[in-house]
């Protein structure tokens, strides 16, 4: 009676279930954490489309506003390279870039951060709010709509192939013995065979063994028959190493929104130019009206960024025959006495004039 009296009187435990704010802040820090694995960053592959990625932003051509300038624009596309998001704070002096942040969300939307500014004797902390904040993000879950995701953590699978594969040559170019031999000797003294062996001993790429052919006849070997150098070098090539290394960097490529054409040793000028149209039409610019767009809203202005033009990713040769062809029409239009008005009408037809309900 009094072991129930007493259960009746302890406070009820209450536990959080899997979808309260302790859970979401988890995810969402596992979500930061794990886009900074170190997995494939340090590979050429990676470091090639981030600095395409930071290159085309810095050549970006921004109206409306003069805090988004050129280092800005290329932290921002490294930040969200790597990290699928980039976070500035909006101070008196400029954007300011945040190397780690936290924040709290109202129907999905950032509401406040608390973020790391990075000082040369240590980062301090601030605290903001949303309008205060640029955040950039791409790839962004819809469990996690505030967390960006990189490309490279959207394919793990393929830069985790990358970096073991870079990792395990890099591996046997060190310890393999290279080049290396054994060469069968007649038969000599021990002590002259000691001699001989520690002469090429720690030499790579010379002989590393000599074998004698008393030795080769106590291992079941003719010593008359065959003797020729054993060469030492592990086959690749069985492996299937370069293979490998190829269609992982093309996926990495790929995901970058690089067309893998590009790293072809064997690539010209029009293939080229179609992986710069590729990457920056379907990937880049893209990227920068979501920057727009954030700015837009945060600067108190219209803000409108092309990367298009700045690149020049368009054929220029394709583009001065439309020009041309333009040009023909427009005379032709204005000497069979077409107005202003039906020439647009023609174009709007084709998806070239005002309204065409193309976009």
């Amino acid at each position: 009676m009094l072991k129930w009296l007493m259960n009746k009187l302890q406070p009820i435990e209450t536990r959080a279930g899997g979808s309260n704010y302790t859970a979401q802040v988890m995810a969402t820090r596992e979500s930061f954490i794990s886009g900074r694995r170190g997995v494939a960053e340090l590979t050429s592959t990676v470091q090639t489309c981030v600095s395409l990625w930071e290159g085309a932003f810095a050549l970006g051509d921004v109206q409306g506003t003069d805090l988004l300038n050129r280092r800005i624009l290329a932290l921002a596309a490294r930040s969200v390279a790597l990290n699928g998001e980039a976070v500035f704070l909006i101070g008196s002096r400029g954007l300011v870039p945040a190397i780690d942040w936290d924040v709290t969300t109202r129907d999905g939307e950032p509401r406040a951060y608390r973020m790391t500014i990075p000082e040369a004797n240590g980062g301090r902390m601030v605290t903001a709010l949303a309008g205060e904040v640029l955040h950039l993000r791409i790839a962004a879950d819809p469990v996690t709509p505030w967390v960006g995701t990189s490309p490279l953590r959207r394919s793990s699978l393929t830069g985790s192939l990358l970096q073991a594969v870079e990792t395990g040559l890099t591996e046997t170019f060190e310890n393999a013995p290279l080049g290396s031999l054994i060469v069968p000797l007649p038969d000599s003294a021990s002590d002259d065979m000691a001699t001989m062996r520690a002469a090429f001993r720690g030499r790579r790429g010379s002989t590393l063994v000599i074998e004698g052919v008393a030795q080769a006849t106590a291992a079941g070997m003719n010593p008359q028959i065959g003797q020729k150098p054993d060469q030492l070098s592990p086959d690749l090539s069985k492996s299937m190493t370069a293979e490998t290394m190829q269609a992982a960097r093309s996926g990495i490529l790929m995901a970058y929104g690089v067309l893998p054409a590009l790293a072809n040793h064997a690539a010209t000028g029009p293939v080229v130019r179609e992986a710069q149209r590729h990457l920056a039409g379907w990937t880049l610019q893209p990227i920068a009206m979501l920057l727009a767009e954030e700015a837009s809203a945060k600067l108190g202005g219209v803000v409108n960024i092309d990367l298009m033009r700045p690149v020049q990713a368009y054929d220029v040769g394709g583009r001065a025959r439309a020009a041309s062809a333009l040009v023909k029409t427009i005379a032709e239009a204005k000497a069979g006495g077409l107005s202003s008005e039906e020439l647009g009408a023609v174009m709007t037809l084709v998806n070239w004039g005002e309204g065409d309900n193309a976009a």
